[in-house]
């Protein structure tokens, strides 16, 4: 990524009004998250009266953004039965939730209907895309900023589209 791309930390600084998080992918394998999946699997679960154990810093910067008056909102297109990995996220949802975040669930054959982008994505404002792009097997192949009006469009319309058919995150059942 060039050096003169803004920062995640940094497109959220310059958010002023909504920051929305579309996930599509079953399986993620992401470095930072390796040690907490492979804890999960051996049992390890979230106190939710432990926030100080709670993933950091990622739960403060969304705390402090949602604070400032940002919603944040984050939905997920899931294949059922869920995989492991999804299990995995949707044990560990509410402490996204508890710093701000809304969350919501869509079952994959609900949205066939739905014209999706090609990557998951952050849309900030309704004009900067933050696009993640994955490996086959879900590690991180890196981020790409775009403020194409066009692209922006399509994730907005996306987005709100998977918003108004997905569940949410406390009425979620995991099949």
């Amino acid at each position: 990524m060039p050096s003169n791309e803004p920062t995640f930390a940094e497109l959220l600084a310059d958010c002023a009004h909504s920051a929305v998080h579309l996930e599509m992918r079953d399986q993620y394998a992401v470095d930072e998250e390796v040690e907490a999946f492979t804890a999960w699997r051996n049992g390890f679960r979230h106190d939710p009266d432990d926030r100080a154990s709670w993933w950091r810093p990622w739960l403060d910067l969304m705390q402090a953004v949602a604070a400032r008056g940002v919603v944040v909102r984050r939905a997920r297109i899931v294949s059922e039965p869920v995989t492991e990995y999804i299990r995995y996220e949707h044990s560990g949802t509410f402490t996204n939730i508890a710093a701000g975040e809304q969350v919501r669930w869509l079952p994959r054959r609900q949205a066939s209907a739905i014209a999706l982008p090609g990557n998951d994505f952050w849309l900030f404002d309704d004009r900067v895309i933050r696009w993640n792009h994955f490996t086959g097997d879900g590690a991180s192949a890196g981020q790409e900023i775009s403020d194409d009006p066009a692209a922006a469009k399509l994730c907005m319309e996306a987005f709100e589209a998977v918003w108004a058919r997905a569940i949410p995150h406390d009425e979620y059942k995991i099949r």
